[in-house]
């Protein structure tokens, strides 16, 4: 038996091989799939089946151009918006998968109304599961969010979801391994725990929908208010036909006078460090550090701008450009050739973002305003006293609501600095002229004891 999981960096996705006699299934794919088919040929594996647990939302799903490159079927469930699928499986349906493995298809609506988990048994043991891949169904520690479908069912499709996990997951015995497709810092779960491991067993006696009772599950992701990515709604669309082929063209290298003449109708995202960025950047541009670039470019990013690239190498840069096809942004016009330093030498206009750290912040709390922008139930969870709350993706939309002289001392604060940069961007972008980012963020202030307030 062969089995890999395979990660993708910045999303917190997991695909998984699985593979028996030269046959292999492959479990959601992104659309990056030469990284898949080199673990293929170098194993000398065949592959015949993409196991789509459902559309994804996070990420463009690779099933379509794997099925053009190498033949194979692609199953999910028995639903409309999987239409594309070769074989659509009914609720507990079996079928061979490989040698010796046998596969039982387990409809677990609640995530998203087509969620399929899929159960594979070994011919030694049929009677107890090998492991399970749930999909978004269920994650380490607690299951995938629930207001996706419609965020007014967010209750209703929690208790869909419970009452799912408990009749045809957690039956599955303690021994089946929990394979989920995602892990920690997924925007497809709120609290999904730090490892990359489990089974049956571990989540009985730590996952939230096992542990808790119906009613307090359906309030505990109730409660979770966790923040939709505009980019969502884009996979959605697109992975309708398990997604598009990504073509892994060269990247543009321009020089800082041609990347200069771009940036007044292009999006500029600039992928160094926070320090960096706020020491020296182009006017105009984002930051976004480069393995935030996964998530939060959907955030700031549209299908239709042309992006533009500072890094600080070739290979960041690449690994940008990727981050944000496999979110399905094909758009990038280029990037800084010689990185910022090139733009500097060049001599062209260099703008610099304020910085602040948490003793000199604490000096100046009732001169200042904090402006706190993690996410909600982040910010809940414990924050500098006075502070207000906007979510930096939402940020840009609720400019008006800050009531604030745009001169006046503003200061950002996220976890440890990144966010935090991508706020003074876009404050900056907006005319605030006094805006400073809390370097360390709430972990460098907590680990001062500062005071904080929340629950």
């Amino acid at each position: 038996m062969f089995f890999q999981p395979i990660k993708t960096p910045g999303i917190a996705h997991v695909a998984y091989i699985l593979a028996e006699d030269g046959m292999a299934a492959l479990v959601d794919p992104g659309r990056d799939v030469e990284r898949y088919l080199k673990v293929l040929h170098d194993n000398g594996l065949r592959l015949r089946w993409v196991l789509e647990t459902h559309r994804q939302e996070d990420f463009e799903m690779g099933g379509a151009a794997l099925r053009t490159l190498t033949g194979c079927e692609i199953l999910a469930c028995d639903h409309d918006i999987m239409a594309h699928a070769d074989r659509r499986l009914r609720d507990r349906e079996t079928m061979p998968l490989t040698g010796g493995m046998t596969l039982q298809a387990l409809h677990t609506p609640g995530h998203t109304p087509e969620s399929m988990c899929f159960a594979i048994s070994l011919d030694a043991a049929p009677d107890r599961p090998w492991g399970v891949f749930t999909g978004d169904s269920l994650f380490i520690g607690d299951t995938g969010r629930t207001d996706l479908p419609d965020a007014n069912k967010t209750a209703e499709n929690a208790g869909l979801l419970y009452d799912q996990v408990h009749a045809k997951i957690l039956s599955l015995g303690d021994q089946a391994f929990v394979l989920p497709a995602h892990g920690a810092g997924s925007a497809c779960g709120g609290n999904v725990a730090d490892r990359d491991h489990s089974t049956i067993g571990i989540e009985r006696v730590s996952n939230a929908v096992a542990t808790k009772s119906r009613e307090d599950f359906i309030r505990h992701k109730t409660g979770e208010g966790l923040a939709r990515p505009p980019y969502f709604r884009l996979m959605e669309e697109v992975n309708l036909q398990a997604g598009r082929p990504f073509d892994d063209l060269p990247l543009a290298w321009l020089q800082p006078e041609a990347f200069a003449e771009l940036c007044g109708e292009a999006l500029v995202i600039d992928t160094r460090e926070v320090e960096a960025f706020a020491g020296g950047h182009i006017g105009g541009a984002y930051s976004v550090w480069l393995s935030g670039v996964a998530r939060y470019g959907g955030w700031i990013a549209e299908e239709s701008a042309s992006i533009l690239l500072v890094a600080d190498s070739p290979a960041a840069a690449r690994e940008a450009r990727l981050s944000l096809a496999r979110i399905g942004f094909d758009n990038v016009a280029g990037a800084l050739a010689g990185g910022f330093e090139a733009w500097r030498d060049a001599g062209l206009p260099i703008e610099t973002s304020g910085t602040t750290a948490p003793r000199t912040l604490a000096d100046r709390l009732d001169e200042v305003t904090i402006l706190d922008v993690r996410e909600a139930g982040e910010f809940e969870e414990g924050h500098i006293p006075g502070a207000e709350n906007a979510f930096v993706g939402h940020l840009e939309e609720q400019l008006t609501e800050l009531e604030r002289s745009r001169d006046a001392p503003l200061v950002v604060t996220c976890s440890v600095g990144h966010r935090g940069s991508l706020a003074a961007s876009i404050l900056e972008r907006n005319g605030y002229a006094n805006v400073s980012n809390l370097l360390g963020g709430m972990t460098a202030w907590t680990a001062l004891n500062m005071p904080v307030e929340g629950t």
